[in-house]
């Protein structure tokens, strides 16, 4: 069944989502605050993560940045009577998936999960998907994870020479994975035009410009 984490310091609140839950077939397990969520959070499996803005200990914010560092993939939806544009873009900044308005409509609430948890399992279908095509390329995650990070790091184009250096990896290997990401096209190909000679290739992430 759905596992759905709900935190809330209103026990009203808490008890409302967790009747809303029920309704539509989720299981869901509530908690008033923060701290108790990122310590409960990696001994569950929970698909999507219910998220107040004020309470005490941590805050919403500080609550969607922990929970973020534990998981890229769960969703996470803010409840708040916030709607001010600098608070949605700190939660976005944040990781926070997606807004729910307070007062809470039980329509709205549950489609808002469907959704999100239908965009999970798709998420997680072309994940496997693209492991099993990396297992057949002979790619380690944890190489692409090494590789991926330090692209990320970097606001400026990097040649692969300068991806060797950064990741301590040999040229062909990192050849091969620049390769792999360039067919998921996930780093843009940039020409470097030099007085002499053929042009370099350099690499850019895709999410590095925005």
């Amino acid at each position: 069944m759905t596992k759905i984490l709900i935190v809330d310091d209103d026990p009203m609140i808490r008890y409302t989502l967790q009747e809303i839950c029920e309704f539509a077939g989720f299981d869901s397990l509530a908690l008033e605050n923060g701290k108790e969520a990122c310590e409960r959070f990696n001994e569950d499996e929970f698909e999507v993560v219910l998220v107040d803005y004020y309470m005490p200990e941590m805050d919403g914010l500080e609550t969607v940045r922990a929970l973020r560092e534990m998981s890229e993939q769960v969703p996470i939806l803010v409840l708040t009577v916030d709607e001010r544009e600098e608070t949605v873009q700190g939660f976005f900044e944040a990781g926070a998936t997606d807004f729910s308005l307070k007062p809470v409509r039980a329509p709205d609430l549950i489609s808002r999960l469907n959704l999100h948890l239908e965009l999970s399992s798709m998420k997680r279908h072309q994940q496997n998907k693209r492991r099993e095509v990396w297992v057949t390329k002979g790619i380690s995650e944890n190489t692409m994870n090494l590789i991926v990070q330090f692209l990320k790091e970097q606001t400026q184009p990097v040649t692969i020479e300068e991806i060797t250096e950064g990741v301590g990896l040999a040229y062909p290997t990192v050849h091969r994975y620049i390769a792999q990401l360039m067919d998921e096209e996930a780093v843009e190909v940039i020409p470097h035009y030099r007085k002499v000679g053929r042009p370099k290739n350099q690499y850019l992430w895709k999410t590095a410009k925005s």
